[in-house]
């Protein structure tokens, strides 16, 4: 008997009545040709093709966008059910069908309530009424089953029957396009399959430019606090040692500054922003002077000739490792020398990072995981750990295109 108590019974009601008033034009126009069929002297032909051209009209709706957003606007507010925005441009055939049947369904079953309600409600309201003598005389001579218009009590419990009988019919028949509103107006596995293709780019995107700001925000921030230290130790003996690392933090700042103003420029949709990547292995010898610590740099051509042969991306890509393994080891390492090999082999860019471990503690981050996500990204190979020597890490880049 909860079911005659809940909200969602009555507001699903709605909703099936709904399919009834949009019946009622389609039935009205059946019961014109109907009775213009029947009358003497009636043009069948004229009326044949009128009833053809009034269905080929009546049969527009169903297939359109409009109804089936509003079908699932109505679907959210009476029935309850999460159903995504409809995307007209993921809209194939299946999805229109789907969408026809469910609103040649939610017509039939509605004008059925439709039709249950304009009897029974009335019907119900007489048979209650009946014993307080407010009808007058709407029972007389009426019989409902072994119930004649003197069984007041029988008519009563048939009102009241009836009454609930068409509360339960509504609550189930509510309940049954709930659960058939996702699958017939829901987006169709072409359009889930687009739908979560998108996803998976956008999260690809959102991950590459959280990978850009901390590489480039991390190093800068880096960089800054170590020339910082070096120039505040050194401040009084050594004027131009301060200079050129006050210079150094200038131009990292700028450079951060650059690399953030893109992000937030993809972020924002601003066209007005150049969001072409603007570091590559041609700017390694710079990031190497602003980094305030002693690097051997070997290319072995790469920088000499040979850097044409490699993609952009790949440059990119090669280029924040580097910068990432020097900011990883000033950070835990101090201002200890690093050496970086860069090499084409096999179809591939060889990227190589040494730097010696000064036994400084180091909390783990998010470096390490930036940079073997652009390896993997690449379908490349990353190797990073302790050695001999002490801290590598290794990368090889294809040089073909981005997986």
């Amino acid at each position: 008997m909860k079911v005659l108590l809940r909200g969602s019974t009555y507001r699903r009601g709605v909703f099936l009545l709904l399919g009834g008033v949009l019946l009622l034009p389609y039935a009205l126009l059946a019961a014109a040709f109907a009775q213009s069929w029947t009358e003497p002297d009636a043009p069948h032909g004229t009326i044949v093709a009128l009833v053809v051209f009034t269905a080929a009209i009546g049969l527009v709706p169903p297939f359109l966008h409009g109804t089936r957003a509003l079908e699932i606007t109505a679907a959210r507010w009476l029935l309850g059910v999460d159903l995504p925005d409809p995307v007209p441009a993921a809209e194939g055939g299946e999805t229109r069908l789907r969408a026809a049947l469910w609103f040649v369904l939610h017509l039939a079953i509605g004008g059925a309530v439709a039709l249950g309600a304009v009897v029974s409600v009335p019907l119900a309201l007489v048979a209650l009424l009946q014993p307080l003598g407010g009808v007058g005389d709407a029972m007389r001579g009426q019989t409902i089953g072994p119930f004649d218009e003197h069984d007041t009590v029988g008519l009563t419990a048939v009102g009241l029957l009836v009454t609930v009988a068409l509360v339960f019919a509504v609550a189930g028949l509510g309940a049954l396009a709930t659960t058939m509103a996702p699958v017939l107006l829901g987006p169709s596995p072409t359009a889930r399959i687009a739908a979560l293709e998108a996803q998976a780019a956008r999260l690809a995107e959102r991950n590459r430019l959280a990978r850009e700001l901390h590489d480039s925000v991390g190093h800068a921030l880096t960089v800054t606090t170590l020339q910082a230290a070096a120039a505040r130790q050194r401040l009084a003996e050594d004027p131009a040692f301060v200079e050129r690392a006050l210079v150094a933090v200038e131009e990292v700042g700028r450079h951060a500054l650059q690399d953030l103003d893109a992000v937030l420029a993809v972020l924002r949709d601003d066209t007005t922003v150049s969001t072409t990547p603007s570091r590559s292995l041609r700017d390694l010898p710079r990031l190497i002077e602003e980094a305030g610590v002693a690097v051997d740099l070997h290319t072995d051509g790469v920088l000499d000739g040979l850097l044409d042969e490699v993609p952009p991306h790949v440059s990119r890509e090669g280029y924040r490792i580097v910068q990432e393994s020097l900011t990883n080891a000033m950070r835990h390492a101090g201002r200890v020398p690093v050496t970086v090999r860069l090499s084409t082999v096999g179809g591939a860019l060889e990227v190589l990072v040494r730097n010696p471990l000064t036994g400084r503690p180091g909390s783990p981050g998010r470096g390490l995981h930036g940079m073997a996500e652009r390896v993997t990204l690449l379908g490349g190979r990353l190797d990073a750990g302790p050695a001999s020597d002490g801290w590598t890490v290794s990368a090889r880049l294809p040089l073909g295109d981005a997986r």
